[in-house]
């Protein structure tokens, strides 16, 4: 969902129904170490849904994020002995509509007209986060028709967390090829292991995201 784009969604946590939900919004995660499931379902979308695990806290109130299509934060009363696993979780949802023209899916993007094809105009969300955060993100195009698309040198984007939204713009794509095309995503953190995550590039473009939640590993003494 483009972030100018305000529609309500039905919000369902556990058992309990909250309709007419525009995000963010915060609602009440039930006690307990069971795992919550909080699904979201909008006009046009595909309905999304993601399980909120629990650990051992001492603190009763927490705040988690959800990011995404669309995106909305969840106040979390969880008890004195629990709290959501993670402070940040992601819902995208799929649009209904295809974001690709079918009839147009071979145009391929060239330097000659820039920003002339559909996959040019069609803005994709990007969201990376890490815990702990400040790790440094980059990405790189790793293709499987490199007749078509070439691979790239890795780029920096900037450290988690990290929200833009921006358009596939690579060289030689079109929608027809981009299921033979990925872009690896790689986060780095002095004391940490580096990790590295792949997004096939037709999905994203479905999707309208892109986006991964890293928990950083430390290095071995």
């Amino acid at each position: 969902m483009n972030d100018e784009v305000k529609k309500p969604v039905t919000l369902t946590v556990g058992n309990k129904m909250y309709p007419n939900i525009y995000l963010p919004a915060q609602v009440r995660v039930k006690r307990g170490f069971r795992p919550t499931q909080i699904t979201a379902t909008a006009e046009g979308y595909e309905p999304g849904s993601v399980t909120v695990k629990k650990k051992f806290n001492a603190t009763t109130l927490w705040n988690i994020w959800l990011g995404g299509i669309p995106g909305f934060a969840i106040d979390a009363a969880t008890g004195a002995m629990t709290k959501p696993k993670f402070e940040q979780y992601y819902l995208p949802m799929k649009s209904d509509d295809p974001t690709v023209n079918v009839e147009k899916a071979g145009e391929r993007v060239t330097r000659d007209k820039a920003g002339q094809t559909d996959l040019e105009r069609t803005v994709i969300r990007w969201f990376f986060d890490s815990d702990p955060r400040g790790a440094r993100i980059y990405w790189r195009v790793i293709s499987s028709v490199p007749a078509e698309v070439k691979n790239t040198n890795e780029l920096y984007l900037m450290t988690t967390p990290f929200e833009e939204t921006r358009s596939f713009n690579i060289l030689g794509l079109t929608y027809e090829n981009s299921q033979d095309v990925q872009i690896e995503i790689k986060v780095s953190k002095s004391g940490y292991e580096d990790q590295v995550k792949r997004f096939n590039v037709r999905q994203a473009i479905d999707q309208q995201e892109i986006s991964s939640y890293f928990e950083m590993v430390k290095k071995e003494r």
